[in-house]
């Protein structure tokens, strides 16, 4: 195995072990496999591959050089991520008393939703950022060659796909589904306030 190649593999499972820790994108994924449905919940994982590939792009063409650089832009970046989770959060509680609903005639408009949610709870997600931007930072190898650069955005998205498609089988399985269906307001408000916490922990971090 070329350096290079050995390169590729220390970030392959540098970026898998930060996958593994649970976050925003987790407890997304998860509730939109109890709440809605396990197609709904795979799009959802899709779009967290699209999410992990922004990220692994940004890594490539050393933006997370530049945010290090000019570290008010990353500060604006943290406030802006950090309202969008405090957001979710809200419509989440908010939406805690509302029955479930599995009506199946807007199917594909629930996918895109799913879908474009997910994208924008992924590249809200400071500790995705921070830890692809550290990975590249440590592990990329010197004077890559294309290889590289073809390789490894279609490997992690490929990485982000199958475990939060992973979750979202787990979770959409019959016994969370009844679980949730017995508990739903207690669970979407706990959620609620977890992924708004989340938030506001992100804007606080941005004036530290």
């Amino acid at each position: 195995m070329t350096a290079e190649w050995a390169a590729i593999a220390a970030i392959a499972v540098a970026i898998t072990m930060g996958i593994l820790s649970p976050g925003p994108s987790v407890l997304m994924v998860a509730t939109t496999a109890v709440s809605r449905s396990r197609r709904d919940a795979l799009w959802a994982a899709l779009g967290m591959g699209i999410g992990g590939s922004v990220f692994a792009l940004s890594a490539l063409l050393g933006v997370y050089a530049l945010l290090e650089a000019v570290p008010w832009v990353f500060g604006v970046l943290k406030i802006v991520g950090g309202a969008y989770l405090v957001y979710v959060g809200f419509r989440m509680w908010r939406g805690a008393r509302q029955p479930l609903n599995f009506d199946e005639v807007h199917e594909a408009t629930a996918r895109r939703t799913a879908l474009w949610q997910a994208v924008a709870t992924q590249v809200s997600n400071p500790k995705a950022a921070i830890i692809y931007g550290g990975v590249f930072t440590a592990l990329m190898p010197d004077n890559p060659s294309p290889t590289f650069y073809w390789v490894i955005p279609p490997l992690l998205f490929a990485l982000e796909v199958a475990w939060y498609g992973f979750v979202a089988l787990i979770f959409s399985s019959a016994a969370p589904r009844a679980a949730y269906a017995r508990a739903k307001t207690v669970i979407d408000r706990v959620a609620g306030l977890v992924m708004a916490g989340l938030g506001i922990r992100l804007v606080l971090s941005a004036f530290e």
